[in-house]
């Protein structure tokens, strides 16, 4: 096996919509590697359409790992991404010095550069009585109860994302203890070098990308990709931007109309909370996404 301090992962990371996938494509055909995904929803067989998965093309063209990978039963999360990404780069390392990786993931890519600290297992029935309240009462009622039985968690919070908030108040519940009890912010050296790289765009054009994809996203038959996961809608997968939306729909609390909107309004705002994410990170060089900063990047390593 080669000496991993001589090896290299490359993160493609960024927004939504902003390009990453063909971005990355580029990048590892360059350098005849294979690419890791650290999309928390692109690893699901079931969902394809709404979580703009590489189409079969690209699969084809470059080795993917954690794409279809596993099954919306299966509870993901950084912790197990952590392992089976550190795994995956050992396997790229055996015939390659240069592995890449792209997503939006912040979390998932945080864990795969700076490792995590384990989480304590949730029982179902309580993973399922948040995503209840969270489907039945909406953000503000998620908001109120960390609000008021978690400050800890609640001042250093991502107050609008709710797949943080139900999993903060998953862990509150199962174990009594804040989920900052179980974050120690001890960072891990990896065994090998890791060039960080972000993807922008303007506002108003990520914005036009994000309302064509959703538009394609619909064309191309995502309504009934909902309705063929109705019966595992209470998965942790399933609580996405794409899905809730056309839950909605179905449930008939809105019209299609409305619910098309409503994923487009969310994507916008989850990109924002993306780029919020990342922009902590001053290890990210960020480029615009086009074939210069490509260049650019392959200049560099």
């Amino acid at each position: 096996m080669k000496d991993q301090k001589e090896s290299t992962v490359i993160i493609i990371a960024g927004p939504t919509a902003v390009g990453k996938t063909p971005f990355a494509i580029a990048l590892a055909k360059h350098y005849q590697t294979d690419i890791i995904s650290a999309d928390s929803r692109q690893c699901y067989l079931e969902m394809k359409i709404g979580v703009a998965r590489p189409s079969a093309e690209e699969l084809a063209a470059v080795k993917h790992y954690f794409i279809a990978s596993h099954t919306v039963t299966d509870e993901l999360n950084a912790g197990s991404f952590e392992k089976y990404a550190l795994a995956a780069a050992d396997e790229i390392f055996e015939k390659n010095k240069i592995a890449v990786m792209v997503g939006g993931t912040g979390l998932y890519i945080k864990a795969f550069c700076d490792g995590i600290d384990p989480m304590p297992v949730v029982p179902e029935e309580i993973r399922k009585q948040v995503i209840d309240g969270y489907n039945n009462k909406g953000l503000i009622w998620l908001q109120k109860e960390l609000q008021q039985k978690d400050p800890a968690f609640w001042d250093v919070a991502e107050q609008q994302n709710p797949q943080r908030l139900m999993r903060a108040l998953e862990v509150l519940y199962a174990t009594g203890q804040s989920i900052m009890a179980y974050r120690k912010e001890k960072k891990v050296e990896r065994a090998f070098n890791i060039i960080k790289i972000g993807l922008k765009l303007p506002k108003d054009q990520l914005h036009d990308h994000i309302h064509t994809r959703v538009d394609q996203m619909m064309e191309a038959g995502q309504l009934d990709e909902v309705k063929s996961l109705l019966p595992f809608r209470t998965h942790n997968a399933l609580q996405t931007v794409g899905y809730r939306e056309l839950f909605d729909h179905l449930d008939g609390n809105a019209t299609l109309e409305q619910a098309i909107k409503n994923i487009k309004t969310n994507t916008r705002q989850y990109a924002k909370r993306q780029m919020t994410w990342f922009k902590k990170d001053a290890a990210i060089q960020w480029l615009p996404a086009s074939q210069d900063s490509l260049n650019t990047v392959t200049a560099r390593v």
